[in-house]
């Protein structure tokens, strides 16, 4: 063997063996602490069973407690629109002014005519004084009396009608100015200046009580039941309007009346409540959902707000913290949102764990390492 091939092969062995070693220093063992994913840190909480007020939230829309239509009781040109839309009117308020000498002129003429009559009933007096004096001195006959008497009676007749017309004519006059019904809230004018009001024909505005406000909707008839029994004892149900993330509005309303009869198709009987509106936030036509309570459910398992979560369908959901300390999200379904958060009606077991905090940084089935919700104790101690 020449020394070359001697170099080599005792080389090339040596070279081979370091990289292999260096290789496999490179690959991390299994039980390597670096390797492992991290576990996520979340606030929980744990699921409450509490006595809390079953409530159910039903559909239904605002309406004014009063609505008038503003109409002309008479025909002219409209001269003048004295209001401001959108503003507050009183009852009595000057809302249009409609050309009145047409009405002026018919007014002059009907007094001219009551001087007139009045003038015939004075000079009937005087006939059938006269009449009378005649009789008595048997210088007249009794059908002479009896002709007078009869004209003294159409005179009188006479001046009444005539003050009867006119006053028809003060009354058409005074139509002329188009005042305030109720009042309310006026909406836009639906005529503008010049325009021709034909009478009652003719809508000028619309004038809404919205303060109160009405909202009407309507509750399955085997729920009723439950709110006669308190409303036989005077005893005020209270309600509320709920926004659309759910939250209640600041103040509560109260249920008015319930329909008598049950729709024979849908099985739901009618409510209307009133709620107070002195800022008119609230305007009428507007879908609300009203939350109405139903009695007080015992053990009601009650989470933190912050804890539902909702898929893309809508649906709610929770991710909850099994014994391994790994997360499971499971869909729930919700009753009512309460001061102290959700009532779950199904899901849901009292004591169950689940997220409140940290939902960036986890999924479904990942470790997670947790500590206690921070708002845990108000939550816990809120009354439904």
């Amino acid at each position: 063997m020449s020394p070359r091939k001697s170099w080599r092969s005792s080389v090339i062995p040596t070279v081979t063996s370091c990289l292999i070693l260096a290789l496999c220093g490179c690959k991390p063992s299994a039980k390597d602490p670096v390797a492992e994913t991290p576990s996520a840190e979340v606030s929980i909480v744990a699921a409450k069973a509490v006595a809390a007020s079953r409530t159910v939230d039903l559909p239904g829309r605002l309406a004014s407690t009063r609505v008038a239509e503003v109409r002309a009781q008479v025909s002219g040109i409209i001269q003048e629109r004295a209001f401001k839309e959108g503003a507050q009117v009183a009852e009595g308020d000057v809302l249009f002014r409609i050309d009145p000498s047409i009405y002026q002129a018919e007014v002059d003429a009907k007094a001219a005519a009551v001087a007139r009559a009045e003038a015939n009933r004075i000079q009937a007096v005087k006939q059938a004084e006269r009449a009378d004096a005649l009789l008595e001195k048997r210088a007249a006959s009794t059908a002479q009396h009896d002709i007078a008497t009869a004209m003294l009676q159409q005179a009188e007749a006479d001046v009444a009608s005539a003050k009867a017309q006119l006053a028809r004519a003060r009354i058409d006059l005074d139509h002329a100015t188009v005042r305030a019904p109720i009042a309310g809230r006026i909406g836009r004018a639906l005529v503008t200046e010049g325009a021709l009001a034909q009478g009652d024909a003719t809508r000028l505005a619309v004038i809404q009580q919205i303060d109160p406000i009405y909202a009407d909707f309507s509750a399955d008839a085997s729920e009723i039941g439950l709110l006669m029994d308190r409303a036989a004892t005077n005893e005020p149900i209270e309600v509320r309007l709920v926004r659309d993330d759910g939250a209640p509005r600041p103040g509560a309303g109260e249920l008015l009346f319930s329909d008598v009869s049950v729709d024979a198709g849908t099985g739901q009987v009618s409510l209307r409540a009133a709620f107070a509106n002195p800022n008119g936030a609230l305007l009428p036509g507007a879908y609300v959902r009203v939350r109405v309570p139903f009695g007080v459910a015992a053990g009601a398992v009650i989470v933190p707000a912050q804890a539902i979560q909702r898929s893309s369908a809508g649906e709610a959901q929770a991710y909850v913290v099994g014994e391994n300390k790994t997360l499971a999200l499971r869909p729930l379904r919700t009753g009512a949102l309460t001061d102290a958060g959700w009532i779950v009606e199904d899901g849901l077991k009292p004591g169950e764990t689940v997220v409140v905090e940290g939902f960036q940084r986890i999924q479904p089935g990942m470790p997670v390492t947790s500590k206690p919700w921070r708002d845990a104790p108000a939550a816990v101690s809120a009354k439904p």
